[in-house]
């Protein structure tokens, strides 16, 4: 059976007002917290892609690390809040009221985890730092911002580059496990990609720009659910750069989502890489929200 417990915190409890949840059960999270995920689906994109990734991977699907979920809600009213946090990845918080961040920080859950830093909405990072300063005298620090884009019209580029399209296939792999790799080591992720290939390959996720024979970009995208899809990750070897084959193969990986039932296609990018921001947006995404990570520092004396 799967752990599961109620975290009454703050003095919440006490007066019978509001309630953190946790469990390691995404299918139980999914119950419970779904509808709320989807009134907001491209807010809380990275918390349903990953929590359906859990369900239909297994507990073991980011390298054996264990995800823990949760939500907030009133005692017998509607959630209004979620999070979760894998070990050795930011805590990352979706959509939630200001004031369920401060029981959060003080969670017994997050307690017995390695919190090393808090991925936020940008709007709520004031009240997470104020918070975990008041919980042991942890500061934190601006590591990087994130720009979370919704796709609006999609609009081809102008000029195509040369080249054609494709979906990537099980022939494909090793490449593709090499540029998620080297995705990863540039954007200062770790971990083997080897099972996230075998994932998005499983349902079609990832496709590929040749030009002649030579394949020169990737691009994947998420599952689709409650609606929602992903795009990412996006990756061009460094000789293949600027020439458009990016952008050309993300607007395909954008209509493939559509065409898959996807209502709400996002992507995240860089806030220090204007390029990308800009190649986006000629492709029809619109900003939505811009993200922060915050890394925690020891906690004072």
């Amino acid at each position: 059976m799967p752990e599961k417990w109620d975290a009454c915190l703050g003095g919440g409890c006490d007066h019978g007002l509001m309630i953190w949840s946790v469990t390691d059960d995404a299918g139980d999270f999914l119950a419970e917290a779904g509808d709320f995920l989807r009134t907001a689906a491209a807010e809380n994109t990275v918390v349903l892609t990953v929590a359906a990734d859990v369900r239909a991977r297994g507990a073991g699907a980011f390298g054996g690390a264990e995800t823990l979920f949760g939500w907030y809600r009133s005692i017998g009213g509607p959630v209004s809040g979620v999070f979760l946090h894998t070990q050795g990845n930011p805590l990352h918080l979706g959509v939630m009221p200001v004031e369920a961040i401060g029981p959060l920080a003080d969670s017994p859950a997050l307690a017995e985890r390695k919190v090393s830093s808090v991925n936020t909405d940008e709007r709520a990072a004031a009240a997470v730092v104020a918070a975990w300063r008041d919980r042991a005298g942890t500061s934190l620090r601006v590591q990087d911002r994130e720009r979370l884009y919704r796709l609006g019209t999609l609009t081809p580029l102008e000029r195509q580059p040369p080249g054609r399209a494709r979906p990537a296939t099980a022939a494909d792999r090793d490449l593709l496990v090499v540029w998620h790799q080297a995705f990863n080591d540039e954007a200062g992720r770790g971990g083997d990609p080897s099972a996230r290939v075998d994932d998005r390959l499983s349902y079609g996720g990832l496709y590929l720009w040749h030009v002649d024979d030579t394949p020169v970009c990737m691009v994947g995208h998420s599952r689709v659910v409650g609606g929602m899809a992903r795009i990412g990750p996006v990756y061009s070897p460094a000789e293949h750069r600027r020439r458009g084959y990016a952008g050309a193969l993300t607007v395909m990986a954008s209509q493939a989502t559509r065409d898959g039932g996807a209502t709400t296609t996002v992507l995240f990018t860089d806030l220090a890489n204007p390029t990308s921001n800009r190649l986006y947006q000629r492709l029809g995404y619109v900003p939505v929200a811009d993200r922060v990570l915050l890394g925690l520092d020891p906690p004072t004396a």
